[in-house]
């Protein structure tokens, strides 16, 4: 089950393993603009959270989510950015109230966050962050996993599995001979959420962010 402080940590463990991963990401940056600062703007939305989280203690599970989803829509940059934060709204919507969260929990969670993310944008587009994270979603509601870890391990790998295909989704990328940007930054944020949710400590921060990235 996860708690608030697990949430909490989850969320900041991810914050750093995008920050730490950034320049990574921006250099995949190709769709929809090449200004390569996909991972810079993922990494700065995300650092809103965690840079309020930090300061709470005994947090709820749904004081977690809702700070988190607050700060993003407050701190989002660039499309990335947005996106990540309409992910997280509905993940946000999904836990409330609850004072503990099951796998299941997690994957109506997450299932929530995709369809406000898709609802939100006017044209969607595959082969993106939108298919990356709604492909994950649907691979963890039809497993059966029977706890938080061993779904997550079903999010990762179906995540991958969509990343590894957005070439094919989106030509500019199989141009370029790259995957999707914003698709490889929302599956290191979960990389870095899985660590935690998996009993391991929170990865470690690194290089910061700037202040300003280009909107």
């Amino acid at each position: 089950m996860i708690t608030g402080q697990t949430l909490r940590d989850a969320i900041l463990s991810g914050a750093n393993n995008i920050a730490n991963q950034r320049t990574r990401v921006d250099e995949l940056n190709v769709f929809p603009v090449p200004d390569g600062d996909t991972g810079t703007n993922m990494s700065m939305t995300l650092n809103a959270a965690s840079t309020e989280l930090r300061r709470a203690e005994n947090v709820t599970l749904t004081k977690a989510a809702d700070m988190t989803a607050s700060a993003l829509l407050r701190g989002a940059r660039g499309n990335s950015g947005v996106i990540l934060s309409l992910l997280f709204r509905g993940f946000s919507k999904s836990l409330a109230g609850k004072a503990e969260a099951s796998a299941a929990d997690l994957v109506d969670a997450m299932d929530a966050g995709v369809k406000a993310a898709y609802k939100a944008v006017m044209k969607p587009t595959e082969g993106t962050i939108l298919t990356v994270a709604r492909v994950a979603s649907e691979k963890a509601a039809a497993s059966d996993a029977a706890d938080v870890p061993a779904l997550w391990d079903v999010v990762m790998a179906a995540g991958q599995e969509a990343l590894d295909d957005t070439p094919n989704l989106l030509p500019v990328l199989k141009k370029a001979g790259v995957v999707d940007a914003g698709g490889q930054g929302i599956l290191i944020i979960f990389e870095g959420m899985g660590k935690v949710f998996h009993g391991e400590p929170i990865v470690a921060g690194g290089e910061a962010a700037p202040n300003k990235a280009k909107l």
